[in-house]
């Protein structure tokens, strides 16, 4: 059964390798391998035709559909990118500009009329395209002031996913019954998101803008990322599309669409809104009753051990860590239970190869929820466990964060961020490393917790989520069972 496995897994990837000709690969024979592309280019140099071939991996061919590795350069450079084992063989002309610095040769002499064509065309060019723009940018205006409605696309079997009747309830409930949980269909989701008409703007942050829209009577939230930050919008819309992630505390995702007008991109996610807003406003605006307390930090151990764990199978999930763990990544739905949002830094193991899907950064997230081992940078990025425990970390100061709005007795506390009293409000990484790590402290759990049970157990699981060794931290699926239980105490209603 090894031995099968192993001739599988070779099988597997002779197909999923592309040969191609490769003009510096002199040890390999000018011979590479890749799962993306082959590229041949031809180009001039002092006046020398210059022919390069090459292997252009998965990663690189980014944006999809055009990538920058494939594009050509009128009358400079001639650039063509196939996906056929040796197809960049071929030779690609170059058009070679006449010399003298023009296409004009330099003996020609030029009369009046000629000369007056010479300096108005570009003086009346320029003036077209001033008007131009001017036109677009008025348009552009006009369409965000009066919220117009996205053109609509609409594909020819649309009719069988989106009857006239159907509602944002019924699509939500076609994802969550069609089996594999990763979402509608790419031709669906386009067009849900253009149509979808957008309301007003309810927050904003590094990446774009988030909106709410409306689709057929039911509110959705609209994430805009700016062109600049593809890369993050396709991730996350990649991440939420994993199978069998749909879970009811992880935010439900609808639909991703790139929108290209000719001057400007617009690049949608699209999911559910939920109009309490983030964890972080909803604390900053109320306080919470015991119960109120439980729902919050169960709710959010499920999304977690949801995220954390791995489903084997043909119709499997893989483990997913969020990287970014805190309360305005968290959003707070209308039954007083959590979503877990924002998975634009978030990682897949692959169990089959026991490695994480893309190269992760030693330090991403943000500073006041980094656990130690970040900070220090003592973090094992070959073993995904790591990151799991780094989330951990975080849940434990999101929790430090509700009780303290927990109102017992008449007494509650102001909201605070963890660590206000020890760091700045925009702390550096090297504040941080010297607070957490070199110092060891941790936000403040006050003594008269301790009267209360709720309280007390919210505190030892905290104190247990802030080890300096992740390895001694708890699961997100022991925190889910120990406050289940808390909850079957306290008689919760979930």
């Amino acid at each position: 059964r090894a031995i099968r496995a192993v001739w599988l897994l070779l099988l597997l990837n002779s197909w999923l390798s592309l040969r191609c000709n490769c003009t510096d690969c002199e040890t390999t024979g000018y011979e590479c391998e890749t799962d993306g592309a082959c590229m041949a280019s031809t180009y001039y140099i002092q006046g020398k035709e210059q022919h390069v071939r090459i292997c252009i991996s998965r990663e690189k061919l980014v944006p999809p559909g055009q990538p920058f590795y494939c594009l050509s350069a009128e009358g400079l450079l001639n650039t063509h990118c196939c996906y056929v084992d040796y197809c960049n063989s071929i030779d690609l002309e170059v058009p070679v500009p006449i010399k003298g610095g023009g296409w004009l040769g330099s003996g020609s002499s030029w009369g009046p009329v000629e000369l007056v064509a010479v300096i108005a065309g570009p003086v009346f060019l320029l003036c077209v395209l001033l008007m131009v723009a001017v036109f677009l940018f008025q348009h552009h205006q006009r369409a965000y002031s009066h919220r117009q409605r996205l053109e609509v696309e609409d594909p020819s079997c649309d009719h069988l996913y989106l009857a006239k009747g159907k509602t944002l309830q019924d699509l939500i409930y076609d994802m969550s019954t069609s089996g594999s949980g990763s979402g509608l269909p790419l031709f669906v989701q386009r067009t849900v998101a253009r149509t979808i008409v957008l309301q007003e703007i309810i927050g904003k942050g590094r990446f774009g803008e988030v909106w709410r829209g409306k689709w057929r009577g039911g509110d959705v939230a609209v994430k805009i990322f700016s062109s600049r930050e593809e890369r993050s919008w396709f991730r996350e819309a990649e991440i939420y599309q994993t199978i069998m992630l749909r879970h009811e505390n992880i935010l439900g995702f609808i639909a991703a669409d790139n929108k290209d007008n000719g001057t400007w991109t617009q690049l949608w996610l699209v999911s559910d809104y939920h109009e309490h807003g983030s964890l972080f406003d909803y604390l900053n605006r109320y306080s919470v009753t015991i119960e109120g307390m439980i729902k919050l930090a169960l709710s959010a151990a499920s999304g977690l051990a949801h995220l954390h764990m791995e489903i084997l199978g043909t119709q499997g999930k893989p483990g997913i860590a969020h990287r970014d763990l805190k309360s305005k990544n968290i959003l707070v739905k209308r039954n007083g239970m959590c979503a877990i949002a924002d998975l634009g830094l978030a990682v897949r193991h692959e169990s089959i190869t026991d490695t994480i899907d893309i190269a992760p950064n030693q330090r991403v997230g943000t500073k006041r929820y980094m656990a130690p081992e970040v900070l220090d940078e003592t973090i094992n990025m070959k073993h995904f466990d790591s990151f799991k425990c780094a989330d951990i970390y975080a849940l434990g100061l999101v929790y430090w964060e509700i009780a303290r709005r927990c109102n017992t007795g008449g007494i509650h506390e102001e909201y605070q961020l963890p660590y206000y009293d020890l760091v700045p409000s925009d702390p550096s990484i090297e504040e941080m490393r010297k607070v957490v790590c070199d110092q060891k402290l941790r936000p403040n759990v006050p003594n008269w917790w301790q009267s209360y049970e709720s309280l007390r157990v919210m505190g030892k699981i905290m104190r247990e989520c802030w080890y300096a060794n992740g390895a001694a931290r708890l699961t997100a699926l022991r925190i889910k069972k120990t406050l289940s239980q808390l909850g079957v105490e306290e008689d919760v209603k979930m």
